[in-house]
């Protein structure tokens, strides 16, 4: 394995074990935090705070310049933030409510497939037949996943709201790349958290979360849930996600697509007892086994227009 900033494999692997079980946690971590904390107002003060947080411990290391952004990239930073942490996390959360993690963390994984949708229809990029083929299959096992056989006593909100989570999530994936943002990813990062949170915690109001809200009641593993979703979930996953995008191929970094849902449906059936069908164990395959394919065929497709750049630039010469 060649790492593009020197680390070494263990340190990658180290990382990639880190994004794999914290983030495929979360989805754990969330269906607890919800049992007793108001949904948006708990996944708006995560957000803020880690957002913050963030922020502060760059300004404390680099300066208060470091994490200064021009007007065109905040605007960027808002943008992106309330279509990844309000608009994709946010949702999720209120979907936890109705639904298991499992099945929220299985909805999550076809982020990827939206992903080549929006390429086709808002990029007009021309996108291999093997790579469509994989966006129907996976589509299908969401499809399968929505059936009213596979999901007997499962609210529909629910799926709705996950369904639009991921499409929210893949917008926002789609966009930033086309966006100025800032440079520096860890300072992305922390403005689009900060922005995201603030969204929601703007959000509960009109949804009447604040009456709702009784500390008393708050139960042992809701308060540790959401300290763990604070801390582990967003500051430290975070960090190591953006340390990888550093150090290591972009296609072995995208395995986590396909990695966190196993996690996540693994951790809430030993933890939660959540149910699983068969019919949800075969859409899951479906879904996760389309997207490892995609994301295998996106490596195969850049290695192969690399190659024809190469012929290209050679044949131009003299």
């Amino acid at each position: 394995m060649n790492s593009r900033g020197g680390a070494s494999r263990r340190q990658i692997w180290a990382g990639l074990l880190v994004v794999y079980v914290v983030w495929g946690s979360t989805y754990l971590a969330i269906r607890l935090m919800v049992e007793t904390i108001p949904a948006l107002l708990g996944a708006g003060v995560r957000f803020f705070l880690a957002g913050a947080i963030l922020l502060a411990v760059l300004a404390a290391q680099r300066g208060w310049s470091a994490v200064r952004v021009a007007p065109r990239s905040l605007a960027a930073c808002a943008l992106v933030g309330l279509l990844l942490p309000f608009g994709g996390n946010g949702l999720v959360t209120i979907a936890e409510r109705h639904i298991p993690s499992g099945l929220a963390a299985l909805l999550i994984a076809s982020v990827p497939l939206w992903v080549v949708i929006y390429r086709v229809v808002l990029a007009r990029e021309r996108v291999g037949g093997r790579t469509l083929a994989g966006v129907f299959v996976g589509f299908a096992g969401v499809a399968l996943l929505l059936s009213p056989g596979g999901q007997h006593g499962v609210h529909a909100i629910g799926l709705v709201l996950c369904i639009v989570a991921a499409g929210l999530w893949a917008l926002g994936s789609f966009l930033t790349p086309r966006l100025p943002m800032p440079r520096d990813l860890l300072v992305s990062t922390g403005w689009q958290m900060l922005f995201g949170g603030l969204g929601m915690l703007i959000a509960a109001v009109p949804a009447g979360e604040l009456g709702q809200t009784h500390l008393g009641e708050v139960s042992a593993r809701s308060l540790g849930a959401f300290i763990f979703l604070i801390t582990i979930g967003s500051l430290v996953a975070f960090t190591a996600y953006a340390w990888l995008l550093q150090n290591a191929p972009i296609s072995l970094v995208a395995t986590y697509a396909y990695v966190n849902p196993v996690v996540a449906v693994f951790l809430g059936w030993i933890v939660l007892n959540e149910r699983l069908t068969a019919l949800t164990a075969i859409g899951a395959t479906i879904i996760v086994g389309s997207v490892a394919f995609i994301v295998s065929q996106n490596r195969v497709d850049r290695v192969r227009e690399k190659q024809a750049a190469r012929l290209r630039r050679t044949s131009a010469v003299p």
